[in-house]
């Protein structure tokens, strides 16, 4: 059962463990000898939406910035990378429901009634429109949010995440339906856990957490006609092992209007959208990877960093 965990977790985030999951991988940043101390906010507190308590921090000065961490994660998931993120920007980082300092409300654990939920954290922190970088669950809820609040969603980065319940590997599937209450004793020695109780309101609830997450995760769902209406720009980052399939990967990107034809040898059939796979990454650890900031901010900061040939060549 253990070793199905961080599997059938489809958010999947060992959350706050920089300092546990790196060994062996080459692709993740590794520790210190000292784990570095997270980037103080220079505001936090809870804001009142739709009946829950959202957790939430601001990091840096800035064009807003939301940040939204992976399925039994919190803020703290981010810490390798806010400093990055935070460079020139006002990153405003949530604590999604029931996890990290929100506490699990008497609702559902659901992805659309989070998206609502975001729109009514932007408006009461003053602003009418930011840009979006989702992980994993993290990222469904920045799906919905764009969807449902396309007008507040300048750009949108979606790491990690799906449109449609199949776009996962088939062998996940049984595995996410089992997750629930009853995984909780056996999870008391992991990381998950471990940073769970370390800050949520109610550690007791966690048992509870496990059974609506599995219950959220055992809905079919297939929004690929909300993702045909998006006309924000959106960037799609995967690792080459992730838990989504290489064809939902695809399918996703055109779906946005993204690799139908050739882009001209002056870009001039480019699409607004951009499509990101990193090399030697999986699901578990993107949300640590140092690639991912560094791939995602020229995105997020209406940047291009390629020029034609032509260009190049003339020096223009």
């Amino acid at each position: 059962m253990m070793k199905m965990l961080p599997i059938a977790l489809s958010a999947a985030a060992l959350a706050a463990a920089a300092p546990c999951i790196t060994q062996g991988q080459s692709n993740v940043a590794k520790p210190a000898a000292k784990p570095a101390a997270k980037p103080a906010p220079s505001k936090s507190g809870h804001l009142a939406v739709n009946g829950l308590n959202y957790y939430y921090e601001i990091h840096g000065t800035g064009e807003p910035l939301l940040l939204l961490h992976g399925g039994l994660g919190s803020i703290d998931m981010f810490r390798p990378m806010l400093p990055a993120l935070a460079h020139g920007r006002r990153v405003i980082a949530v604590d999604l429901h029931g996890h990290g300092r929100t506490a699990l409300g008497d609702r559902q654990i659901d992805l659309p009634d989070m998206g609502d939920d975001m729109a009514g954290i932007v408006k009461k922190l003053g602003h009418q429109k930011v840009d979006v970088l989702g992980y994993s669950l993290g990222g469904g809820v920045a799906l919905r949010f764009a969807v449902q609040h396309p007008e507040m969603v300048r750009r949108l980065a979606l790491v990690s995440a799906g449109y449609a319940q199949n776009g996962f590997h088939p062998e996940l599937l049984p595995m996410q339906a089992q997750v629930g209450a009853g995984m909780a004793e056996q999870m008391k020695g992991t990381p998950m856990y471990k940073s769970y109780v370390a800050v949520a309101p109610k550690p007791a609830d966690f048992p509870k957490l496990l059974d609506q997450m599995g219950a959220w995760m055992r809905k079919p769902y297939d929004w690929s006609e909300d993702v045909k209406k998006l006309r924000m720009p959106v960037m799609l980052v995967y690792g080459d092992s992730d838990m989504f399939r290489p064809e939902h990967v695809v399918e996703f990107y055109k779906l946005l209007g993204g690799g139908l034809k050739d882009a001209g040898w002056m870009r001039e059939h480019m699409s607004q959208n951009r499509l990101a796979i990193l090399p030697d990454v999986t699901h578990y650890e993107m949300f640590l990877a140092p690639e991912l900031p560094r791939t995602v901010r020229p995105f997020l900061d209406g940047k291009s960093g390629s020029k034609s040939w032509a260009e190049q060549v003339q020096g223009k």
